[in-house]
């Protein structure tokens, strides 16, 4: 799979995640410490998150790191 694919990839699943558990990206930058330019850019594939930032978001939305990647 191409590297830009699986970014784009991270990035919808991060935003239908968020949205499923009624998180604003205002709200999930608060949790993870992020700001929200980089929450927003992540989830329209601008920005490519490292693992550290990927943690912080997998946790603020209560999910194993793995579901970040189920697409």
């Amino acid at each position: 799979m191409d590297e830009s694919l699986i970014y784009k990839s991270i990035g919808k699943r991060i935003k239908f995640l968020r949205e499923n558990k009624g998180l604003t990206q205002e709200k999930l930058a608060e949790k993870t410490g992020l700001s929200l330019d980089f929450i927003g850019k992540i989830e329209v594939n601008i920005n490519e998150p490292g693992l550290k930032s990927l943690i912080k978001i997998a946790n603020a939305l209560g999910v194993h790191i793995k579901e970040l990647f189920d697409f």
